[in-house]
């Protein structure tokens, strides 16, 4: 790959700088930091600029917090200032990477995304009679600060970028314990290498992309399967012989090992693609997909939430967020999958598991909520309903 450089006036730009802001700010203006960042936005802006110029800019502590739903995790919440940065230096690095990013890497990469991989996987269950699935033990947790930086310097030979990038790394907060040892190593190599990044940075997705794409090209080029479709940590190799995907798997769980990642012993095995197997909170079969009996507990009880919240006067379509009004044209335009029988067009015999699609659908919902919707919307929700039998939307 061709390093590139002279990144840096580009990044530190103010025009570079206040679309960052603005793609930060996005669906969070009512927040109180944001808010406050954004009243002043020209001269913070302007001091941010001037930070970046001269290097003086640190990265601020981060705000923590656990989330439970679907499983157990730390949530680290950079301050919005930091935010702007971290959309400033993706803007300029992933049209870099992009060129040689594989096809088959679908996670936070614009025209992509969990619809494409999921059609991708749906493709290799009707084609192929096994399929490997594969996942990334504690994957955030897990990657190697030093080896990241050397995978940005592979492609970016900007010094200042590459002190920024390596100043955001650096500044990841501690995250949990992962424990493992490779070959090379000794008795203290585990605890003298820095490792983690920060779960909810918009950096860290781009950085994660970066990390694990010597893994897609070692995939792409030498082992060859019949599909390969990847989301983060997650991805499914799709073949007719079973013996050759358990080659396959030893084949990956060596190239992880140079990225000192470690395969999940209890998630990464060959299946029948006839037995189906799951994918992106989806059961995927030859000839049909369910969502996963878990997404639709989460949901039903979300939308108990939202009736309560509604019983007590605490939402309504007045407070909910412009993100959930902007998905009801969506529905329109039929961009949003649900079931059969929805008005504005919607033909599809798929449930879309996107969490704001079903919270707007929530809102929506008169039969379920009873909200009060607009009345230039009402014609579009009259009579819709949403129930579930056995994972599936009927």
């Amino acid at each position: 790959m061709k390093r590139l450089g002279n990144l840096w006036p580009e990044l530190i730009s103010f025009p570079n700088l206040l679309r960052a802001a603005c793609r930060a700010a996005a669906g969070k203006r009512t927040r109180p930091d944001v808010a406050a960042f954004l009243l002043d936005l020209e001269p913070q802006l302007v001091k941010l600029q001037r930070e970046l110029r001269d290097e003086s800019y640190t990265p601020g502590p981060y705000r923590c917090f656990p989330i439970r739903d679907p499983k157990p995790r730390l949530i680290s919440a950079a301050p919005f200032r930091d935010r702007v940065v971290h959309h400033a230096l993706t803007q300029v690095l992933e049209p870099v990477f992009e060129k040689s990013f594989s096809k088959d890497s679908f996670a936070c990469r614009k025209g992509f995304g969990t619809h494409r991989a999921l059609a991708r996987a749906k493709e290799g269950a009707r084609r192929c009679r096994y399929v490997l699935k594969c996942d990334v033990r504690k994957y955030f947790p897990s990657i190697d600060h030093a080896i990241l930086k050397d995978l940005l310097a592979r492609a970016v030979k900007c010094r200042p970028t590459l002190e920024l990038a390596a100043r955001i790394i650096d500044a990841s907060n501690a995250q949990e314990e992962v424990l493992s040892y490779f070959p090379g190593d000794d008795l203290f190599t585990p605890f003298e290498r820095r490792r983690g990044l920060p779960l909810g940075n918009q950096t860290s997705q781009f950085f994660a992309n970066v990390y694990l794409d010597p893994l897609d090209q070692a995939v792409n080029r030498q082992m060859r399967p019949t599909i390969y479709a990847r989301y983060v940590d997650d991805f499914v190799l799709f073949g007719d012989s079973h013996a050759r995907l358990a080659e396959l798997r030893a084949s990956i769980e060596d190239e992880l090992c140079r990225l000192r990642l470690d395969m999940h012993p209890g998630k990464s095995r060959v299946y029948r693609t006839a037995d189906g197997f799951t994918f992106l909170g989806w059961r995927i079969f030859p000839e049909r997909t369910r969502l996963v009996r878990g997404n639709v507990v989460r949901f039903r009880r979300r939308m108990r939430s939202l009736a309560a919240e509604y019983a007590r006067g605490a939402a309504g379509w007045d407070r909910s967020s412009g993100a959930r009004r902007r998905s009801i044209p969506e529905f329109e335009r039929g961009l949003l999958t649900r079931t059969t029988g929805i008005p504005g067009g919607c033909g599809s015999k798929s449930l879309n598991s996107s969490r704001s699609g079903m919270v707007a659908h929530a809102l929506a919902c008169r039969g379920e909520l009873q909200f009060a919707v607009p009345a230039s919307e009402a014609r579009l929700w009259t009579g819709v309903s949403l129930s579930f039998r056995k994972g599936r939307a009927v």
